[in-house]
């Protein structure tokens, strides 16, 4: 198998991990905005997810002298490993498909924001006692202390955009209430009817109410807010799982059983999060939540609306979390949890792809630079936390 054993390669790693990571969140929200269920997106990308994870193990897991390969470990006696694994792909796919449903209601960035900055904090707490303090503490915290200010600025970036948004559509009656003729009058006065509407304008938001699978008018942004936090929690635990799968902290190995190495341990983990995808997808498309249409097998699999887009959000993904975990496995977990800065990245795609914070105020204007500047300094700082695993 192949290994990361220089702290250059293992950062390498991790920017690039942050690169994919932080690109297919905003490929999911293109598809549900043009108006694809969730469930056939998810289905999609979750095949994907498992293919990019396959491909992983059959070729880095294979080449180079180092030894145990991945077929090797898939029979040997490491199943305690191979739960832990496994747990983590649970939480990583759960969070993914409530962040899914989270991006509809607060929005790209701020999701990223909130769900990014728990995993870290609690993530990286554990992944650094896991790893006996591998990462320079000294260095470790303060990039936490970054993430947590940057949650700080995330939830004030979105109570203000929230705040523009409502003040952009006080031409309703009431968001509750408002009435198809209300919306059809107010698209014509912002210019909606003479062609496509121009982003960050209120026509552009009605537009794109009437266009999105899951619709948000009129619903509270509590409801949101809980899902996100809930992804935050999941996103957490899966890394320090995966950690406890590759290096055996907790000596649950018998003696002389190897550690699995990271391919192997991704393979299984990305095989329990497929698992756990498929079952609520599958539940999900005949009994819907948050008020989406009922669909089915059959209309999912003629629903060719998106799926390249939703096949390469999936495989994005699988190789990004391949290579956090490459990188983590180099030069400690909690040092690659930087690679939580998604926002760095989605925040990017948000306004490029979806006209976020267009025509916002000054104030939403000021948080967001002071948001992505905190991220930039996290980023930075953890990364130079890197150690090196013996």
């Amino acid at each position: 198998m192949y290994m990361i054993e220089s702290k250059g390669g293992a950062i390498a790693c991790m920017l690039l991990a942050l690169l994919f990571l932080g690109t297919w969140p905003a490929i999911m929200t293109l598809t549900e905005r043009r108006g694809r269920l969730p469930q056939h997106t998810y289905l999609d990308y979750t095949l994907t997810n498992l293919l990019a994870a396959v491909i992983i193990a059959l070729t880095l897991g294979e080449i180079g002298p180092n030894r145990p390969n991945f077929f090797t470990q898939l029979s040997q006696d490491n199943w305690q490993s191979v739960m832990f694994a496994m747990a983590g792909g649970i939480v990583l796919s759960l969070g993914n498909l409530a962040t899914q449903y989270a991006w509809a209601y607060v929005g790209l960035s701020v999701t990223e924001v909130i769900t990014a900055s728990i995993t870290v904090v609690i993530g990286t707490t554990l992944n650094y006692f896991l790893d006996d303090r591998i990462n320079r503490a000294e260095v470790l915290f303060p990039g936490v202390a970054c993430f947590l200010i940057a949650v700080c600025f995330g939830s004030a970036v979105h109570k203000s955009n929230a705040a523009d948004n409502k003040s952009k559509l006080q031409d309703f009656k009431s968001l509750e209430t408002a009435s198809s003729f209300e919306m059809e009058t107010v698209s014509a006065n912002n210019g909606l009817a003479k062609g496509k509407a121009k982003e960050g304008t209120a026509a552009f938001l009605i537009e794109l109410e009437k266009q999105r699978a899951i619709k948000v008018f009129g619903k509270s942004t509590i409801i949101g807010l809980s899902i996100t936090f809930f992804a935050g929690i999941c996103f957490s635990l899966f890394s320090p799982a995966f950690n406890l799968a590759t290096n055996d902290q907790w000596h649950t190995l018998k003696h002389g059983v190897p550690k699995l190495n990271v391919y192997t341990a991704f393979f299984y983990f990305s095989i329990s999060a497929f698992v756990v995808a498929l079952i609520l997808n599958i539940r999900f498309l005949y009994w819907p939540i948050l008020g989406l249409p009922r669909s089915s097998f059959k209309a999912y699999l003629n629903d060719w609306n998106g799926r390249g887009w939703s096949f390469l959000a999936g495989f994005l993904c699988g190789f990004g979390n391949g290579l956090q975990f490459m990188g983590g496995q180099a030069a400690g977990y909690a040092a690659a949890d930087a690679v939580q800065a998604l926002p760095l990245v989605s925040t990017f795609w948000g306004i490029l792809l979806f006209g976020e914070y267009r025509r916002s105020s000054r104030k939403t204007y000021t948080l967001l630079i002071s948001m992505l500047l905190m991220f930039i300094v996290a980023v930075a700082v953890l990364m130079a936390s890197s150690g090196h695993r013996k």
